[in-house]
């Protein structure tokens, strides 16, 4: 006779999924507002796309960069591909260019919400996390790189993340340098592979394909990555094409403009990182602090579908919550059974979470621990619960 399948856990997810619990949730939730509130007070305004749109939308144009990561199902209505978001970024530069294209620039948008992506990293292991950020559309002017990275940096402070470090980046320099050449596939990507390894032998070894004095720029390139001053120092020797001198003068003028405002930022610069930044069109930036591991936030320029400018940052709420300890359950005051509604909703008009007894079936003290309630209400009057959450 064969053998019943086994019947898999109710509690199972999938790879990368999780649940987020009390009081875990609730303090995400908090961190969000808060950091959505700070792009507020700059003239960002809040929109919300859909968790789903037409595949068709979602990966065109810059968009499709973020195929690889995104996960399809057909819509069974429209009978047509859908795609389920795995960045906010494009779904943010549509409406600007559709809804809000009647709106005069700059346009400032801020958003939050989750994003899936079909694969994990080993620096970020969930699949499912949630996104803030920014975007400024309608500036090539780098005034508006420097505001949406100082903005970042404000929103990350107001929430207790100091000692941040922006790594700034020209992914379109290389290309820029090589626009002359025609690699083929397997030498581009060797050159690719190269440069995300920042292996300067590796790249010096593509000389008989790129040309020596090439090959020798662009492993100089590799070396300069490191500190904003050393590292512009050392680009700024190297003898670039008229594009890509102009893309390294846009860079410095970023730095010139963030360390005039807040030279309590650590700055430095990787010209060759290009992983992540595939539909980024100039200067792009990274934000980490020495307080957790992994980023923080990433952004840069960009192009709309309307080919107007744009810089924009998203932050990493799974990053941004493991900068701090776990949250600890707040007061919560145990009501017993027959409290009147006015006293209960007097202790939350005074702060308090209340928590109310549904029967009298066991002592009051005895079910404010059980419940998790830092305090009870005896006699009319709010006391410590010996034993509860902050004893």
């Amino acid at each position: 006779m064969a053998s019943e399948p086994e019947t898999s856990c109710p509690a199972l997810l999938p790879a990368g999924m999780m649940d987020l619990l009390p009081p875990h949730a609730t303090f995400e939730a908090a961190t969000v507002e808060r950091l959505v509130a700070v792009f507020g007070s700059h003239g960002y305004e809040r929109v919300k796309p859909p968790l789903l749109e037409f595949e068709a939308t979602l990966l065109s144009g810059s968009g499709r960069a973020l195929a690889p990561q995104t996960f399809r199902l057909m819509d069974p209505v429209a009978q047509e591909m859908l795609a389920l978001r795995p960045d906010m970024t494009m779904q943010i530069a549509r409406i600007a260019a559709s809804r809000l294209a009647h709106r005069p620039r700059p346009l400032r948008l801020a958003y939050a919400g989750q994003v899936v992506r079909v694969r994990s990293s080993q620096l970020r292991p969930e699949r499912q996390f949630g996104q803030v950020g920014a975007e400024l559309i309608g500036s090539a002017d780098v005034a508006a790189d420097i505001e949406v990275i100082l903005a970042a940096a404000e929103a990350l402070a107001t929430i207790g993340i100091g000692e941040v470090t922006v790594d700034l980046g020209l992914p379109g320099l290389v290309p820029l340098i090589l626009a002359d050449r025609s690699l083929s596939p397997a030498i581009a990507a060797r050159m690719t592979a190269a440069l995300e390894r920042k292996d300067g032998s590796a790249v010096s070894d593509l000389s008989a394909h790129i040309g020596r004095e090439t090959a020798q720029l662009l492993a100089r390139l590799v070396a300069a990555c490191g500190p904003a001053a050393e590292a512009m120092a050392a680009l700024s020797a190297q003898p670039l094409p008229t594009a890509a001198a102009a893309a390294l003068a846009n860079l410095r003028a970023v730095i010139t403009g963030i360390e005039a405002v807040a030279p309590q930022l650590t700055l430095t610069v990787d010209p060759v990182e290009r992983r992540g930044f595939e539909y980024h069109s100039g200067v792009t930036f990274a934000l980490f602090s020495a307080v957790v591991a992994g980023e923080l936030g990433r952004g840069g320029r960009y192009r709309t579908m309307l080919d107007e400018d744009a810089t924009g940052i998203t932050l990493f709420m799974d990053t941004v919550l493991r900068a701090f300890p776990p949250p600890a359950m707040g007061a919560r005051v145990f009501l017993p059974f027959g409290t009147s509604h006015e006293a209960g909703a007097q202790l939350r008009r005074d702060g308090w979470v209340t928590v109310a007894a549904l029967s009298n079936a066991e002592p009051d003290e005895r079910a404010a621990q059980r419940l998790g309630c830092s305090h009870c209400l005896m006699g009319g009057e709010v006391r410590p619960v010996v034993g509860g959450p902050s004893h």
